[in-house]
């Protein structure tokens, strides 16, 4: 097994319509991540990220720059960095920023993998 290293300011950055900047840091190509998907997201002014409820998926949302609003089953919570909301299959949030900074996230998606052993005879 070899080490990869990924050098997250040299992935492409891409505009997502009302959803700020995204660059993916861990997926197949970049480093044969299998079952995982790792974002940056930067967002700013009225940008928002409303990961979408998936089933059998775990997502989780890390604030690591800014400070920001994070809105679940219907109230808000102020967030800085070190926080963060998981996300379990089906369930849903809303993270903007506050003030009129920039705030990064770490945005990890993993999907629900059955094991290929399991219901095997010992």
């Amino acid at each position: 097994m070899s080490t990869t290293f990924i050098h997250t300011s040299d992935c492409a950055r891409r505009r997502m319509a009302g959803a700020g900047e995204v660059a993916e840091i861990l997926n197949p190509q970049l480093c044969g991540a299998k079952n995982v998907l790792g974002m940056l997201r930067w967002l700013s002014g009225s940008d928002r990220l409303a990961p979408a409820p998936k089933a059998a998926t775990h997502q989780l949302v890390y604030v690591m720059e800014g400070d920001g609003v994070i809105a679940l089953d219907g109230k808000d919570y102020a967030v800085g960095r070190g926080a963060g909301v998981y996300l379990g299959p089906n369930e849903t949030a809303t993270i903007r920023p506050s003030g009129s900074g920039t705030l990064k996230l770490f945005h990890l998606v993993v999907p629900e993998v059955k094991d290929a052993s399991a219901g095997r005879a010992a």
